[in-house]
């Protein structure tokens, strides 16, 4: 059957850069782990992904895909990836399992997305595709790049930038460039897992101004007094700006900080 035609509400572009498609389903050879795809639109990745011999499922929201699924997996679940229990999802398909999450990102939910996969602890490994600006985010090592979403993906998983990905990969070629970020979950978490909902908030506030004085930040919600005492050991006072620090140092600040309420 021919592809149905690419649904912009849902923000569809199928890839079909062949070098592309396999750095993609190359990554994370190592380890025998189950493996979910999030939304595999007309199975571009899934034949590959299948043929690892894995226990392998999908979620996919187009109902209209289903057809060009159902020769590779019996195991499809059509519904949206951000309205399903990820935890109970996971242990009725692959009980026990660590799992591998492979996906092409829709750029309008990718953010949620990410964050509900990073709350999942079976899920250890992912391959994402991001619109560059958001994989900039993700994970940069440029100066003044830390933010709130990198300071909580790199508080639970390794990340490490895998490919670029121009629009010309794509049918039809969206107006962005993309890029997908290889993610490995840390044995020992940064930040303390049920301490995640806490964090986050932390973060929302703590870089909801990120070019403003830190202590001007934080003081509607913190003691003055404890922020100024939780900067002294990295090295810096009041003034400075969140963009500026470390992940080492934002923890550190979390942690004292929620250490004294």
């Amino acid at each position: 059957m021919s592809l149905p035609r690419a649904d912009k509400k849902l923000g569809q572009h199928f890839l079909r850069d062949a070098k592309i498609i396999e750095t993609i389903t190359s990554d994370h050879q190592d380890g025998d782990h189950a493996i979910l795809e999030v939304g595999p639109g007309p199975a571009i990745l899934t034949p590959f992904l299948a043929k690892r011999g894995r226990p392998f499922a999908v979620i996919e929201m187009d109902a209209r895909f289903e057809e060009l699924l159902r020769p590779i997996t019996d195991n499809i679940h059509i519904g949206d990836a951000l309205d399903v229990n990820m935890d109970e999802f996971l242990q009725e398909k692959f009980p026990g399992q660590e799992v591998l999450l492979v996906s092409n990102l829709p750029y309008n939910v990718s953010v949620p997305l990410l964050t509900k996969f990073i709350a999942t602890p079976a899920i250890t490994r992912m391959t994402l595709m991001f619109q560059k600006e958001v994989a900039d985010k993700v994970f940069s090592e440029g100066k003044n790049s830390m933010g709130s979403l990198q300071a909580l993906t790199c508080a639970y998983f390794e990340v490490k930038p895998l490919c670029k990905v121009p629009p010309g990969a794509f049918m039809p070629p969206p107006k962005v460039d993309s890029s997908v970020i290889s993610l490995k979950r840390r044995a020992e978490p940064l930040v303390a897992f049920d301490l995640m909902k806490a964090y986050e908030k932390f973060l929302r506030l703590f870089f909801s101004q990120k070019r403003k004085q830190l202590g001007s930040v934080l003081k509607s919600s913190y003691e003055i007094s404890a922020v100024e005492s939780a900067l002294v050991p990295i090295g810096h006072d009041r003034t400075i700006r969140a963009e500026a620090l470390k992940l080492s140092d934002v923890i550190h600040l979390f942690n004292f900080l929620e250490s004294k309420k």
